[in-house]
């Protein structure tokens, strides 16, 4: 396949709503209506539950994967390092549908699963050490939102061990920390007013 074709298909993954068509099949219910407000796995687990916030972390995390490893049907032959950075391109396409579906009126999660499932078809080791961290903050604080940051900082720093000679890639992660510290301003905001939801395994919608 060509590389504006695999582009397509890597944003056309994203962009599925995961989060939204779940609550409106099972649940009757739009997530972007009910708490923080987001399209991700983490307001659908406080809205509609623990099977439901856990089977949007799954396919949305898969969705970032899948599209990452799209790159295993392009005919095109790349030397290692393009080869690495166009894998980059695409897992960052699937994580802009994610944000901006085309499937959801362009109003979707924050992309933290999506990222997540691109992160391990890049870079297992450190995904791996990221989830490690992430459990640990938020087993911790009880703020998912403080994970969430902590372990996309945490990946930018890892980069520049795994990828001494890729400043592409270093560019990449840490661009991606800024952007994932970005996108939580408003749980930052409320972080400091003491307002932030801590993490709760209790539903609060009633079906």
């Amino acid at each position: 396949m060509t590389l504006a074709i695999l582009i397509l298909l890597a944003y056309l993954l994203g962009s599925i709503p995961t989060a939204v068509w779940y609550g409106k099949t099972f649940h009757k219910i739009d997530v972007r209506e009910h708490g923080s407000g987001n399209a991700g796995a983490t307001n659908t687990l406080r809205t509609l539950g623990n099977k439901a916030g856990f089977i949007v972390l799954f396919i949305d995390l898969l969705k970032g994967y899948l599209a990452t490893s799209l790159i295993y049907f392009s005919a095109i032959e790349f030397e290692t390092q393009n080869y690495f950075n166009f894998q980059m391109a695409l897992g960052v396409t699937a994580v802009l549908g994610h944000v901006f579906p085309l499937f959801a009126g362009f109003k979707g999660g924050k992309g933290i699963a999506t990222l997540l499932g691109m992160c391990i078809a890049l870079n297992w080791q450190i995904a791996l050490i990221c989830i490690v961290v992430f459990v640990t903050i938020v087993s911790i604080t009880k703020y998912i939102s403080v994970g969430s940051m902590g372990a996309a900082s945490l990946a930018a720093i890892l980069s520049f061990y795994f990828y001494t000679n890729n400043v592409i890639a270093n560019c990449f992660f840490c661009v991606i920390a800024i952007l994932v510290v970005y996108t939580h301003r408003t749980n930052i905001t409320r972080l400091r007013t003491g307002t932030e939801n801590k993490l709760s395994f209790k539903k609060k919608v009633n079906q």
